[in-house]
């Protein structure tokens, strides 16, 4: 049966490396960030005030562009960043950190809830969820030179409003995956409890999550 998922979470919590883990070991198609430059990124960075906008429109662009080609694949596949994330998280951090004019973000808005309407929502989104600590920690390990100016603050507004689009998601199904306890790139065990919950949750079982002893036994610990 074809699926089609898509991994959600903070800066640094493991999306891309957990898309292609899952890809490898359940053979879907793997979809990363869009690639292509930003036209606006240097004006973005320069005034974020006067060039918000015009970026976040790229972006969304680019994202529902490729949401669209995923939907019409052949085969099950696995996205990186869904098109959500760049509207109730990104977008909306701009607009409250008073880097985008309410009217732009308001028109941003209307242009994204119209054109999500036409799009078919994915199977499964998998939401990985880490504390700022843990974010900061990954960060650092995979040493991106433009990513270690990253400000705790920042990452600690992302997963909040991260956590208020999770909470009022119901397009999909939601699998929440407890990144702060699961290190799927160190423990095979790890990443063999993410697959059983994916498989689980796409066979339709509503009630699927990691309780504490799932997390224990693929530790080794005792109940």
């Amino acid at each position: 049966m074809k699926h089609f998922v898509a991994v959600a979470g903070n800066i640094g919590v493991g999306k891309s490396t957990l898309v292609e883990m899952l890809s490898n070991r359940l053979n879907w198609k793997p979809f990363y960030e869009p690639v292509g430059e930003n036209p606006y990124l240097a004006d973005f960075y320069r005034d974020m005030h006067a060039w918000s906008f015009h970026s976040q429109v790229f972006f969304l662009t680019r994202r529902l562009r490729a949401h669209k080609d995923l939907i019409s694949h052949p085969t099950s596949v696995i996205q990186d960043r869904s098109v959500y994330e760049d509207a109730e998280v990104f977008a909306k951090n701009l607009f409250l950190q008073n880097n985008m004019l309410e009217r732009d973000y308001l028109s941003y808005r209307e242009l994204y809830l119209v054109l999500s309407e036409f799009l078919p929502p994915p199977d499964l989104v998998i939401y990985l969820r880490a504390s700022t600590a843990t974010l900061l920690q990954r960060i650092t390990r995979r040493g991106r030179s433009y990513e270690q100016q990253i400000q705790s603050e920042y990452l600690d507004q992302l997963n909040q409003l991260y956590e208020d689009w999770i909470e009022t998601f119901t397009l999909c199904p939601v699998l929440t995956v407890p990144a702060d306890d699961l290190d799927y790139v160190s423990y095979s065990s790890h990443l063999d409890l993410i697959v059983s919950k994916i498989r689980e949750k796409l066979s339709g079982k509503e009630e699927v999550s990691f309780n504490q002893a799932d997390i224990d036994r693929v530790n080794g610990k005792s109940s």
